[in-house]
């Protein structure tokens, strides 16, 4: 494995010594003989570095490694061309992984991923932390919203399959995930709870829940950083302890109380399972999703989609209607609503773009089908008449962006950006003269072209697993 690595790293075998001559038994041989085998050690844990130049772990390595050139540095080599080899050989070999673990904490990928969870801590202290200090327990569907495009932006970040960025975004959006899930959490409330003298044993089960609500915040702040006091395997130490009271009570004969237990049970064990995270993104197949069977089955998806897509281009090329797909694309959309995203939020971008490409082949369908259908009699408002001339126009631009596979700096893809905008623009200029169905008809108009834009700009952003 760590071969692998250092082969990866450099771009030449590493051989662990092998080119060096074993045969020798000469001091100087034998420990640089031993430094390639730190390195050996050394490689792999340089090539999944996913942190900053502040971490502990970077300079850790950091250290290893310089003390590694100096010892390189002095070995002496008496002049022997063998020697001297195996020398530059070693130090070559210290030079890269410093510039790889540098590289690794210095990429803009790895500081736009520090900068959005920069970003979300702040949030989270500003709207969770700092409140829950005050007494206060209110979240607001502004930081819930929030919380949500940061993690769309975090699963947006160009890795370029380089692993340590992969480990990195990985770790970043588990950890944001969390949060929000607690923080919708926080936001149902319970249908209870009831009063201490409802039962001896509703007394007990608030003082849980007065409990359970400390340690959300508590969680809260932990998965964010914003905690040094705290750790993962101290609140789950907490939350079992409770668990095991609350198992212990006796609610027998009260039907009411025995679902206000198991609603606060259920709280405990939703707070439990974010509590796994401090070893998480250290297993290779949670961040590199080549292999993964969802990411698989989407892609198979995708493919059948555009298979479908090219055959509707094809007879929109020709003037025909007669191939219209609209039931197996409605299947493939609930095929993709089936898929296990196993709360990892790069599969379920993967799982929301391809359903956006569904989408667009079945509005296009669809209102190609309306526009042949259409028969505007004598009575249709001019406004009205104007509104439908623009979706003619649109239908036309949306065949060309379901076909359209270049990038955004391409003459075609700003050629296609200014004419989607200037029928928006020719929307907005649409009298409707007090006439409803008017209204109603540029409002969607309005809601078709900014989807089209939202395509194209999609299918352009280089996005990444």
């Amino acid at each position: 494995m760590a071969v692998r690595w250092l082969c990866s790293l450099f771009g030449k075998p590493f051989d662990g010594g092998k080119r060096m001559d074993t045969s020798s038994q000469h001091p100087s041989m034998t420990r640089l003989q031993e430094m390639q085998g730190e390195l050996a050690t050394l490689g792999p844990q340089v090539g999944t570095f996913s942190g900053l130049q502040s971490d502990r772990e970077y300079r850790r390595l950091e250290r290893e490694l310089n003390r590694l050139q100096v010892e390189v540095d002095q070995v002496e080599t008496e002049g022997r061309p063998q020697l001297q080899q195996a020398r530059k050989l070693v130090a070559q070999e210290v030079e890269g992984l410093l510039r790889h673990l540098e590289e690794n904490a210095t990429h803009p990928s790895r500081l736009a991923i520090e900068e959005l969870s920069c970003e979300a801590r702040r949030l989270v202290e500003e709207g969770v932390v700092a409140p829950q200090r005050a007494g206060a327990g209110e979240i607001s569907d502004e930081l819930v919203d929030a919380l949500q495009e940061l993690v769309l932006r975090l699963t947006q970040v160009k890795t370029g399959g380089r692993v340590s960025l992969r480990k990195a975004r990985y770790r970043a959006l588990t950890r944001l995930c969390a949060v929000q899930e607690v923080v919708e959490g926080r936001t149902r409330q319970l249908t209870l709870p009831l009063s201490d003298d409802t039962h001896t044993a509703v007394q007990s089960i608030n003082q849980a829940m007065v409990r359970v609500s400390a340690v959300r915040s508590q969680l809260v702040a932990l998965l964010m950083g914003l905690s040094s006091r705290d750790s993962c395997t101290q609140l789950s130490r907490v939350l079992t302890e409770l668990l095991v009271e609350l198992d212990a009570l006796d609610v027998s004969g009260n039907a009411a109380v025995r679902n206000y237990r198991k609603q606060v049970v259920e709280e405990i064990n939703a707070l439990l399972k974010h509590l796994d995270l401090e070893g998480e993104g250290d297993d290779t197949r949670r961040y590199d999703l080549a292999q993964n069977d969802s990411i698989r089955e989407i892609e198979a998806i995708r493919g059948r989609v555009s298979q479908l897509r090219e055959g509707v281009l094809r007879q929109n090329e020709v003037g025909e209607l007669a191939f219209r797909p609209k039931a197996e694309l409605q299947g493939l959309l609930t095929h993709l609503d089936q898929v296990d995203t196993a709360r990892n939020p790069c599969i379920r971008e993967a799982r929301r773009r391809a359903v956006l490409e569904v989408q667009a082949v079945i509005t296009f369908l669809d209102l190609r089908e309306a526009l042949a259908r259409r028969c505007p009699g004598l009575q249709e408002h001019p406004s009205h008449g104007a509104v439908w001339q623009v979706l003619t126009s649109l239908s036309e631009l949306q065949a060309q962006v379901l076909g359209f596979d270049g990038k955004r700096v391409d003459k075609s893809y700003m050629l296609l950006e200014e004419l989607l905008t200037k029928q928006l623009l020719a929307l907005d200029a649409v009298d409707p003269q007090g006439d409803e169905m008017t209204k109603v008809a540029r409002k969607q108009a309005v809601k078709f072209a900014q989807n089209i834009l939202s395509y194209l700009d999609m299918k352009t952003d280089e996005w990444e697993y």
